[in-house]
């Protein structure tokens, strides 16, 4: 391109986008054919010379989606912006909203729909608006009877997810983990806990978020574990944990013993399923983050684009 032709295609842009001229004026403007100033915008986007962005809480950033998919083998992956936001709060309620979107879109819908527990699937439950799906069966994949005074989340994310879509809620009144293995084995051993585990098993999709491991853990949160167990853990190899299984970045279960005592299904599950949508956001769960994609636990990510961002610098470091 010519020095002439590179400053008429910046000026051509500048009437375009910065003055809202037509591609008619622009021509009369700069004495032009409505062709040339056409070529001319056309020019400056594939230059560089424009930069076109999107700033709704709702926008996605595609771009960054379709090299996720291309680089780890992701059926789908929904990025949300980072710009503007001014708390993880804020990212994680624009991530739940991309998410609660993405079901809404799910296209067939599945008719048993297996959920986790936790601040973000809460988020992605109040979101979703009512009528999102003609009936769905929602059943819950891992315990979560809190064991302290604060209002646990487990089964009213369930319930609300069901009632939006006219459906209904399959509880696992469990706690998430027992504190002996005996008392654990004959609870799954009774009908109905094992029931609604068989169900779990066999739902057509799941939708789970992911813990970091720290003292900000659901599990502490809910009276499960101390800080002191997390950072054992944290010697371990964890990085954080899926429907209440510590894992590190391999994807390995690191406390055995623990894992046992832990009600629902195994990760196991979630890499044969064919619909697995992991919903995960904030820069402290990039670990777990990497270890959930890395490790095939996932189908679907739902992730904000600071995220998606350190997955892609992964892969591109030798």
């Amino acid at each position: 391109m010519s020095d002439t032709d590179e400053l008429l295609s910046i000026r051509a842009a500048e009437l375009y986008y910065e003055e809202n001229q037509t591609q008619d004026e622009i021509g009369v403007i700069l004495r032009l054919t409505r062709w040339k100033v056409g070529r001319l915008l056309a020019s400056a986007k594939a230059n560089g010379f424009i930069r076109i962005e999107i700033v709704h809480p709702r926008a996605r950033r595609l771009p960054i989606e379709r090299r996720l998919r291309e680089s780890t083998g992701l059926t789908d992956a929904i990025v949300v912006s980072s710009a503007g936001v001014s708390s993880d709060a804020e990212l994680q309620s624009r991530t739940a909203q991309a998410a609660a979107d993405y079901l809404t879109s799910l296209r067939p819908i599945p008719r048993t729909l297996g959920i986790s527990w936790g601040r973000t699937l809460h988020d992605v439950s109040l979101h979703l608006k009512q009528g999102w799906a003609p009936g769905v069966n929602v059943v819950q994949i891992n315990g979560g009877v809190s064991l302290n005074q604060r209002t646990g989340t487990a089964a009213s994310t369930a319930v609300t997810i069901a009632h939006k879509a006219d459906g209904s809620a399959t509880l696992l009144p469990s706690p998430a983990i027992f504190e002996r293995l005996e008392t654990k084995q004959a609870m799954e051993a009774d009908r109905t806990i094992a029931g609604v585990l068989a169900l779990a098993r066999n739902a057509q999709a799941y939708v789970f978020s992911a813990g970091q491991a720290d003292a900000n853990s659901a599990l502490v949160d809910s009276g499960y574990l101390t800080v002191e167990q997390i950072n054992e853990l944290v010697a371990k190899g964890a990085v954080g944990d899926v429907v209440g299984r510590y894992i590190d970045k391999h994807g390995r279960i690191v406390d055995p013993e623990l894992n046992e005592r832990t009600v629902g299904i195994q990760i196991d599950q979630l890499r044969r399923a064919p619909l697995t949508i992991a919903v995960i956001s904030g820069n402290t769960k990039h670990a777990i983050a990497r270890a959930v994609v890395r490790n095939g636990l996932c189908t679907v990510l739902v992730t904000d684009e600071d995220t998606a961002n350190a997955l892609l610098q992964d892969k591109d470091t030798p």
